[in-house]
């Protein structure tokens, strides 16, 4: 599809000018002091390439915030959301509407298993915050054991769930207690493999399960591979060990699939990707969704439910909504960019990708910089985790993840950073000759940061 760039596209400069000044006299940012902000001022994309207003190309491996798996102005798409605006635009949720359900059915059939519903929502953090209601209603507890190296949204419920800095400032909804996931590279446990990382980090959390008293936790709320926390796969045998002490001691298991689902590691849900599960299924009771379902091309989320709690609201009011849940566009959005993904072998991509082309590249590209402690991930989900010293792994500070994303950019590839991290994270639709340019890219812009 980048072929068709540029003889099909108009650029006017002056518009950038324009939007760039709108955007700093009238829009509040999120996480982000307001003052310095100097926002870049994209004018289009197509593919796995996004382009501003001067007409310079960049290949976007962001993916945004890693949800356009589908690619930018996916054809398929973009003619699905049209259609369905000629037909209805908004319906409210209490109707049926066909859409909604050809959305539904899509998304149970590629979850499999025990699973029967789906509640829709506007994205990922509300997914969550009614995951977390539903865990609590069926099993009349409170607590929420979730990790600190997660991301689960910026809502009352979801934010405190989230384990990193931006849960501190936000701690106003109760019930809430984390422990520590596993991370062989930073080990909390003292663990040098990784089947010490798994039996250590289980014996961790069975502690806190115990010390909190099993009765008063309702969910266990863990993304299947955290994202935002530098795409930490788990070791062998952890997934399904957490499955084993929500089971022993009556918790349900809620799966956050936000930005590893739908294609992101290779599978369409990561709680089947072999890296992340040692090859055995491991079946949650909820999995919350967003992202990657449309590729953000209408805001829409949602929480895929296992028989048994959908059933426990056959005679009881479940106390919630959204009076956009379900929306016509985002529905037809998740139709279009599902059925694409499974007719164009995208997914599949996705993992050959990761297999034959990003993970040895990015493991080549370490060889050559001192700077790349470690390489992680699977399918189009990847991170550097980026260091002053190997050998004590002290992490770079945030002045050299600065100088490396403006090498990026300069270079034209549009990165995405945390912490002291580079995620190499490109729509599912990447090709061959535009990982190999990419690669060349950091390449480039580590031996100018190295110098």
């Amino acid at each position: 599809m980048n072929d068709q760039y540029p003889d099909t596209v108009t650029i006017d400069a002056s518009e950038g000018t324009r939007a760039f000044s709108l955007d700093r006299a009238h829009v509040f940012h999120s996480w982000s002091a307001q003052g310095a902000l100097a926002p870049w001022v994209p004018a289009g994309g197509l593919g796995t390439t996004i382009w501003d207003y001067e007409g310079k190309r960049y290949l976007d491996f962001s993916s945004q915030l890693v949800n356009t798996n589908i690619g930018h102005q996916h054809p398929a798409v973009v003619a699905a959301i049209k259609a369905q605006a000629d037909v209805m635009t908004t319906i409210a949720p209490a109707h049926a509407n066909i859409v909604r359900g050809e959305a539904a059915s899509r998304i149970l059939e590629r979850a499999g298993g025990h699973f029967s519903k789906v509640f829709f929502t506007n994205g990922g953090a509300d997914a969550n915050e009614n995951a977390i209601r539903m865990a609590r209603l069926v099993t009349g507890r409170d607590k929420v054991l979730s990790t600190y190296r997660s991301y689960h949204g910026n809502t009352g419920a979801a934010v405190v769930a989230t384990g990193d800095w931006r849960r501190v400032p936000n701690e106003y909804a109760r019930g809430h207690v984390h422990f520590f996931g596993p991370f062989l590279y930073r080990s909390e446990f003292w663990a040098t493999t990784p089947e010490q990382e798994s039996e250590r980090a289980l014996h961790h959390l069975e502690r806190v399960i115990q010390a909190e008293g099993p009765q008063s936790i309702a969910a266990i709320l863990i993304e299947t591979i955290p994202g935002t926390a530098g795409v930490l796969v788990p070791p062998p045998g952890y997934l399904a060990g957490v499955r084993a002490l929500a089971d022993a001691y009556g918790i349900v298991l809620i799966f956050d699939e936000v930005m590893c689902g739908f294609g992101r590691t290779g599978e369409w849900f990561s709680f089947v990707t072999p890296a992340a599960t040692g090859g055995e299924r491991v079946q949650p009771d909820l999995v919350t969704f967003a992202k990657g379902v449309n590729s953000g091309y209408v805001p829409a989320g949602g929480v895929i439910i296992s028989d048994s709690i959908a059933n426990a609201f056959d005679e009881e009011v479940f106390p919630g909504g959204l009076t956009y849940s379900g929306h016509p566009l985002a529905m037809a959005a998740i139709v279009g960019t599902l059925d694409a993904m499974a007719d164009e072998g995208i997914v599949d991509n996705a993992r050959m990708i990761g297999e034959r082309h990003l993970g040895p590249g990015l493991r080549a590209l370490a060889e050559r910089h001192p700077l790349i402690g470690e390489v992680r991930g699977v399918g189009v989900f990847w991170a550097l985790d980026l260091v002053a010293d190997p050998v004590t792994r002290e992490p770079v500070s945030p002045a050299i993840i600065g100088r490396l994303k403006k090498e990026l950019m300069a270079r034209g590839l549009l990165p995405f950073s945390a912490d002291n991290r580079i995620h190499v994270v490109p729509p599912c639709v990447v090709t061959p000759d535009e990982v190999a340019a990419a690669l060349a890219i950091y390449d480039e812009a580590f031996t100018a940061v190295e110098a």
